[in-house]
C-alpha cells in the first residue's frame, strides 16, 4: 500500500520532507534503522530460539530469512537448501522473496503503510487519552519525553509503572524506564536508544512506529485472553451457581422428606390413653402441629417446587442437561410423601375426637357406678347378719308376727332393689364393652353385689318360710305398724330413687336434648305435692300409734317392729329432696346457657366460614382467568399477580380468626354445626391450594421474563406466542370444594394444554413448513415423555430455540485454546494467571489430565472439561 499524502497542508509536507531527505543522508539514522529492524526480526526470532547480529551476514545464506517468514506467518516455507555454495543461498533469499510475492505483498525501500500507520495512531491516542502531559499526533515528536511509551504501559499494566511518579523534564529517564520494563515485561526488546530519542531534533518516524506496534501486539493479545477469560468466567459462573441451587434442593428435600418420615408414625399411633387427661394432651399436640409445625413445612414444599422449577429454567437456557435430584428427592417423590402425610393427618385428628368422647362417656359410666354400687352396698350392709338371726324362736305371738310382716316389707323392698342390681351389673357390662381401663376393679365389686344378691335371695327365702310356720301361732299383729311398714318402704324407696336421679350425671349436644330434661325434671316437680301427701299420710300413721299407747298407757316401745324405715329417716330424706331439687335447676339452667353458648359460637363460626369459602373459590377463578387472559408486558403481568398475592396475604387474619373460633368450638366440645357445609379442614384445604396456585402462577411469569430476557425475546414475540398458544389451547370447567359439592362454577377457564394436533395447527398457523419426519422431531423436543400433550413453557422453550442465540461448548473451547496459545491443553499457571482466583481453581480441580500428543506434566485437558459443561458428565 502507498502512502497518500495530505497536499492541503503544504507547509508542514514541504518541512517533513525536507527532514526525510537530510535523513537519507545521514549514517547515524542508518544506523538506527538496521538496529531497529535488527531488535524487530530478534523480538520474532527469539520464539524460534535464534537471532541475527548484522542483517547483511546473517540473512545473506537465506536460512534465518525464511525462518522469520515462517515465525511472523505460522506458515510452513518450501525446504531450504543446507549447500554452502553461492547458488544455494540466491536460491533460499529466492524461495523466501517468491513466498512474499505470494502473499500480495509488494517490497519497497519506503513501505509507507498508511492505514496501519493512521490505525496504530488512533489506537495510541485512545489508550493514552486520559493522561495528562500525553498529547500524541504523531510518531516522532509526541514521543520525545517519554511520558507516551509510559502511559501506554501504564494503561495496560498498572502493577508495572507508578505514573504518578514521573518526572516531564527527565525524558531520558522515562524512555529507559518504559524500555526496560517491556523489555523485562512484556518481552519486547530494547530497539531504540533513549538518547537518539531525545536529542534528535525529529525523531526517526519509523523506528518509533515499528517500537510502538510491538506494544500493540503485546497487549492486543492480552485484551484478546482477557474477552476469552470473560467468556469462561461467565460460563462458570453459571455452573456454579447451578451447583449451588443443585445442593440447596438437596438438602432442602432430605429436611422436608426427614421431617415426613418422622411426623408420619406419630400420626399413624393410634394407641389410646387410659385417662382424659392423657387424651387432652394428645389433641393440644396435634393442634399445635396444625398451628405450629405444619404451615411452615407447607411453604417448604411450595418453595421448594418453586426452586427446582426455576434451577431447571435456568439449565435450559444455559443449555446444560436438566437436574435429576438424588433417588427418593424428585417433587414427585415428595408430593407422594407428602400426600401420606395428610392422610395419615385425616384419620388422626378424627381418632382423637371419637377416643375422647369415648372417655368421657367411660368416666360417666364409671362414676355412675360407684354411686350406684355405693348406695347398694349401704343397704345392703348388715341384711345377711339380720337374715341369719333365729329371733323369732324366743319372740311372743306379737313379735313373730311382727318379724313377719317385717319379712314382708324387707322382701317388698329387696324386690324394689332389683332394678338397681341389674343396673349395676348393666353398667359394668359396658364399661367392659367399652374397654375401660380399670375394668378390673369394677368387675371384682360388681361381683361382689352379685354374689351378696344371690345369698340376700337365699337367705331371704329361707327365712319367710321358718316365719310362716311359726305364722300360725301367732295371732295379733299390729295393722298400724304393718301399714306404716308398707307404705313407707316404698315411698322411702321412691326418695331414693328421686335423689339418685336429682345427683345424676348428664351429658347433652344441643339446645333440644338439655330443655328435654329440663321438661322432665318439670314433670318431676309436679308430682311433689302427690308425694308430700303419702309423705304425711305415712306419717300420721306413726302418730296414730304413738296416740293410740298413750290413750291406752301401754308399756310396750312405740317403735314399729316392721319396718326399718324410721320417721327421722324419712323427714331427713324429704329434706334432702327438697334441698335437691333446686340444685338440679341450677344445674340444668347452667346449661342450657352453657348450651346458648354453643349454638353462638356454631353460628358465629359459620357466619365467618359462609364468606371466606366463596371468597377462596372467587380468588382461585379470579387467577386462573388472570393467568390466560392478562396482555401486555410480563412485568405488569408480574405486578398484577403480585397485588393479587398480597390481597391474598392481607386476607390471612380472617383465616387466623376463624381457626380461633374454631378453638373455642373444639374446646368447647362442639361436633357439628347445621348452620355451614364449611368445616375448616374445607377452609384450610381451600387456602393452602389458593396460595400454593398463586405462588406458582407468579414463578410461571418469572420463569417467561427469565426465558425472555435470557435468550432475547422481546415482548411481542412473547406476547405473539402467548396469543397462539391460547387460540388452540382446550377449554374446561372450573369447580373448587368439589368435596362437598359447593361452587362448582360454570365459568371456562383455559386448560394450559395443547395436544398434538393443536400443536401441529398452531405450528402451521405460524408458518411452518411441516413433514412427519419435522413434526416428530420437534415433538421429541417439546413432549419427550411422550404425554400426548403441549405445555405452555415447552411452547415457550422451543419457539425461543429457534429465535434465539446462546453459548455452545465450541464457544467455550476456542476462549480456552485462546488462554492456551493454541496449545491443546492448558496449565494451571495459566489458568491462575487469566482468570479469578475461584473460577481458575474451580477449573484445577475439575479439568481432567491430558493426555494427547505434546502433552507435557500438568497439562489439563480443556476441551473435555467445555464439553462436560453441556453434556451428562458428572464434572
Amino acid at each position: 500500500m502507498q502512502y497518500t499524502y495530505n497536499y492541503e497542508e503544504d507547509e508542514y509536507m514541504t518541512q517533513e520532507e525536507e527532514w526525510d531527505r537530510d535523513l537519507l543522508l545521514d549514517p547515524a539514522w542508518e544506523k538506527q534503522q538496521r538496529k531497529t529492524f535488527t531488535a524487530w526480526c530478534n523480538s520474532h526470532l527469539r520464539k524460534a530460539g535464534t537471532q541475527i547480529e548484522n542483517i547483511e551476514e546473517d540473512f545473506r545464506n537465506g536460512l534465518k530469512l525464511m525462518l522469520l517468514l515462517e515465525v511472523i506467518s505460522g506458515e510452513r516455507l518450501p525446504k531450504p537448501d543446507r549447500g554452502k555454495m553461492r547458488f544455494h543461498k540466491i536460491a533460499n533469499v529466492n524461495k523466501a522473496l517468491d513466498y512474499i510475492a505470494s502473499k500480495g505483498v509488494k517490497l519497497s525501500l519506503t513501505m509507507h503503510l498508511t492505514s496501519a500507520k493512521e490505525g496504530l495512531l488512533l489506537w495510541c491516542q485512545r489508550k493514552t487519552a486520559p493522561y495528562r502531559n500525553v498529547n500524541i499526533q504523531n510518531f516522532h515528536l509526541s514521543w520525545k519525553d517519554g511520558l507516551g511509551l509510559c502511559a501506554l504501559i501504564h494503561r495496560h499494566r498498572p502493577d508495572l509503572i507508578d505514573y504518578s511518579k514521573l518526572n516531564k523534564d527527565d525524558p531520558i529517564g522515562n524512555i529507559n524506564l518504559a524500555m526496560e520494563i517491556a523489555e523485562k515485561h512484556l518481552d519486547i526488546p530494547k530497539m531504540l536508544d533513549a538518547e537518539d530519542i531525545v536529542n534528535t531534533p525529529k525523531p526517526d518516524e519509523r523506528a518509533i512506529m515499528t517500537y510502538v506496534s510491538c506494544f500493540y501486539h503485546a497487549f492486543a493479545g492480552a485484551e484478546q485472553a482477557e474477552t476469552a477469560a470473560n467468556r469462561i468466567c461467565k460460563v462458570l459462573a453459571v455452573n456454579q451457581e447451578n451447583e449451588r441451587l443443585m445442593e440447596e434442593y438437596e438438602r432442602l428435600a432430605s429436611e422436608l422428606l426427614e421431617w415426613i418420615r418422622r411426623t408420619i408414625p406419630w400420626l399413624e399411633n393410634r394407641t389410646p390413653e387410659k385417662t382424659m387427661q392423657a387424651m387432652q394432651k394428645k389433641l393440644e399436640d396435634f393442634r399445635d402441629y396444625r398451628r405450629k409445625h405444619k404451615p411452615p413445612k407447607v411453604q417448604e414444599k411450595c418453595q421448594l417446587e418453586i426452586n427446582f422449577n426455576t434451577l431447571q429454567t435456568k439449565l435450559r437456557i444455559s443449555n446444560r442437561p436438566a437436574f435429576m435430584p438424588s433417588e427418593g428427592k424428585m417433587v414427585s417423590d415428595i408430593a407422594g410423601a407428602w400426600q401420606r402425610l395428610e392422610q395419615a393427618e385425616k384419620g388422626y385428628e378424627e381418632w382423637l375426637l371419637n377416643e375422647i368422647r369415648r372417655l368421657e362417656r367411660l368416666e360417666h359410666l364409671a362414676e355412675k357406678f360407684r354411686q350406684k354400687a355405693s348406695t347398694h352396698e349401704q343397704w345392703a350392709y348388715g341384711k345377711e347378719q339380720i337374715l341369719l338371726q333365729k329371733d323369732y324362736e324366743s319372740a311372743s305371738l306379737t313379735e313373730v308376727r311382727a318379724m313377719l310382716r317385717k319379712h314382708e316389707a324387707f322382701e317388698s323392698d329387696l324386690a324394689a332393689h332389683q332394678d338397681r342390681v341389674e343396673q349395676i351389673a348393666a353398667i359394668a357390662q359396658e364399661l367392659n364393652e367399652l374397654d375401660y381401663h380399670d375394668a378390673a376393679s369394677v368387675n371384682d365389686r360388681c361381683q361382689k353385689i352379685c354374689d351378696q344378691w344371690d345369698s340376700l335371695g337365699t337367705l331371704t327365702q329361707k327365712r319367710r318360710e321358718a316365719l310362716e310356720r311359726t305364722e300360725k301361732l301367732l295371732e295379733t299383729i299390729d295393722q298400724l305398724h304393718l301399714e306404716f311398714a308398707k307404705r313407707a318402704a316404698p315411698f322411702n324407696n321412691w326418695m331414693e330413687g328421686a335423689m339418685e336421679d336429682l345427683q345424676d350425671m348428664f351429658i347433652v349436644h344441643s339446645i333440644e336434648e338439655i330443655q328435654s330434661l329440663i321438661s322432665a325434671h318439670d314433670q318431676f316437680k309436679a308430682t311433689l305435692p302427690e308425694a308430700d301427701g303419702e309423705r304425711q299420710a305415712i306419717l300420721s300413721i306413726q302418730n296414730e300409734v304413738e296416740k293410740v299407747i298413750q290413750s291406752y298407757s301401754m308399756r310396750i316401745s312405740a317403735s314399729n317392729p316392721y319396718s326399718t324405715v324410721t320417721v327421722e329417716e324419712i323427714r331427713s330424706k324429704w329434706e334432702k329432696v327438697k334441698q335437691l331439687v333446686p340444685q338440679r335447676d341450677q344445674s340444668l339452667q347452667e346449661e342450657l346457657a352453657r348450651q346458648h353458648a354453643n349454638e353462638r359460637l356454631r353460628r358465629q363460626f359459620a357466619a365467618q366460614a359462609n364468606v371466606i369459602g366463596p371468597w377462596i373459590q372467587t380468588k382461585m377463578e379470579e387467577i386462573a382467568r388472570s393467568s390466560i387472559e392478562m396482555t401486555g408486558p410480563l412485568e405488569d403481568q408480574m405486578n398484577q399477580l403480585k397485588q393479587y398475592e398480597h390481597n391474598i396475604i392481607n386476607y390471612k387474619h380472617n383465616i387466623d380468626k376463624l381457626e380461633g373460633d374454631h378453638q373455642l368450638i373444639q374446646e368447647a366440645l362442639v361436633f357439628d354445626n347445621k348452620h355451614t357445609n364449611y368445616t375448616m379442614e374445607h377452609i384450610r384445604v381451600g387456602w393452602e391450594l389458593l396460595l400454593t396456585t398463586i405462588a406458582r402462577t407468579i414463578n410461571e411469569v418469572e420463569t417467561q421474563i427469565l426465558t425472555r430476557d435470557a435468550k432475547g425475546i422481546t415482548q411481542e414475540q412473547m406476547n405473539d406466542f402467548r396469543a397462539s398458544f391460547n387460540h388452540f389451547d382446550r377449554v374446561q370447567y372450573s369447580c373448587f370444594f368439589s368435596t362437598i359439592n359447593i361452587y362448582c362454577s360454570p365459568n371456562q377457564r383455559k386448560n394450559g394444554l395443547m395436544d398434538h394436533d393443536d400443536f401441529r395447527a398452531c405450528l402451521i398457523s405460524m408458518g411452518y413448513d411441516l413433514g412427519e419426519a419435522e413434526f416428530a422431531r420437534i415433538m421429541s423436543l417439546v413432549d419427550p415423555n411422550g404425554q400426548g400433550t403441549v405445555t405452555f413453557q415447552s411452547f415457550i422453550d422451543f419457539m425461543t430455540r429457534e429465535t434465539a442465540d446462546t453459548d455452545t461448548a465450541e464457544q467455550v473451547i476456542a476462549s480456552f485454546r485462546i488462554l492456551a496459545s493454541d496449545k491443546p491443553y492448558i496449565l494451571a499457571d495459566e489458568l491462575r494467571r487469566e482468570l479469578p482466583p475461584e473460577q481458575a481453581q474451580y477449573c484445577i480441580k475439575r479439568m481432567p489430565p491430558y493426555t494427547g500428543p505434546g502433552s507435557v506434566p500438568g497439562a489439563l485437558d480443556y476441551t473435555s472439561f467445555s464439553s462436560a459443561l453441556y453434556g451428562e458428565s458428572d464434572l
